[in-house]
């Protein structure tokens, strides 16, 4: 898969290609539904999305708590399981941000790059102060020979599946109800850093990975799966938390894994944590071998929820 991030410079871009337009958060049943969409209406057109990092939220409410669902790494490599050809990952920055709908359309989508036909959600709206909505892309389009396939949502009995109802779920502690909108069991991919080496004291090691900008879950703890760099797939227990047993005095929530049946140096390599089911909320525990009691129930719980 191609990867273009200047938009001054498409010219390697494949020209008269279907684009899918959007975030992308999550990469979602939703959004594969919206490319299986643009490919029926264009099928023998090169397929490519059109997104922009970092998430226009971000740069608009930098404020606002961490909710990705994913990085731009996983997002791309997301996209590219799905035999998208071709990413524009426009850089949302303030020169990009003023650009009026016009602009976009015309200098963008027609004029870099020839677009033959788009897809987008009925409620996509873009451009300085989202000006431009489906019904000014589809007219301007139409007038320079492009296509538009608008795209209701993918719903099921509780509604529309999208990001924000994923992000809900994990919120509140439903990593199963999640993989199913998902396609997918969520995942945290990153690398193990040095911990205060508490858990190898306690008989249970972990890896320490920090969540950076992705969404914090429910707090508590976890039965997962663990992708190794060589590709294994290894059983483990997982805590997210500020540790109040410790009380280190840490502000910033981590992530730290016991994996079963493993003892091999992890730090420096990049691990995919994915998240199964909560098996119970954070808590205080009366000591340390409290904790460690409860680890070890953890533990057990966790080998028989991932048999």
């Amino acid at each position: 898969m191609k990867l273009f991030t200047d938009w001054r410079h498409l010219s390697g871009a494949p020209q008269h290609a279907a684009i899918a337009l959007g975030n992308f958060d999550g990469v979602h049943r939703g959004h594969v539904y919206l490319l299986e969409q643009l490919r029926k209406a264009c099928p023998d057109c090169p397929l490519g999305v059109l997104t922009f990092e970092p998430h226009p939220r971000v740069f608009f409410r930098p404020q606002d708590p961490n909710f990705r669902l994913m990085g731009a790494e996983e997002r791309l490599n997301a996209l590219s399981d799905l035999g998208v050809e071709f990413v524009v990952q426009i850089p949302f920055d303030e020169p990009f941000s003023q650009f009026s709908a016009e602009t976009f359309v015309n200098e963008i989508l027609i004029g870099a790059l020839k677009v033959k036909q788009i897809a987008c959600g009925a409620d996509f709206a873009f451009g300085h102060r989202r000006q431009g909505d489906v019904a000014f892309l589809e007219n301007t389009l139409k007038a320079h020979g492009a296509g538009l396939t608008v795209v209701s949502p993918l719903s099921d009995s509780n509604g529309p599946i999208s990001s924000s109802r994923i992000r809900r779920l994990l919120q509140e502690g439903y990593p199963e109800q999640a993989a199913v909108l998902l396609g997918r069991h969520w995942s945290v991919r990153g690398i193990v850093e040095k911990g205060n080496q508490l858990g190898r004291l306690l008989g249970f090691p972990t890896a320490n990975i920090a969540l950076r900008s992705l969404l914090e879950p429910a707090r508590g703890v976890y039965a997962v799966r663990v992708r190794h760099p060589d590709g294994r797939v290894i059983k483990g227990v997982a805590n997210i938390g500020r540790r109040p047993t410790i009380n280190d005095g840490n502000e910033e929530s981590r992530l730290e894994v016991h994996l079963f049946d493993f003892d091999e140096d992890l730090y420096g390599k990049i691990l995919e944590v994915s998240f199964i089911a909560l098996l119970r909320e954070e808590k205080r525990f009366n000591g340390l071998d409290a904790l460690k009691a409860q680890i070890a129930k953890d533990a057990t719980q966790a080998r028989e929820i991932l048999g």
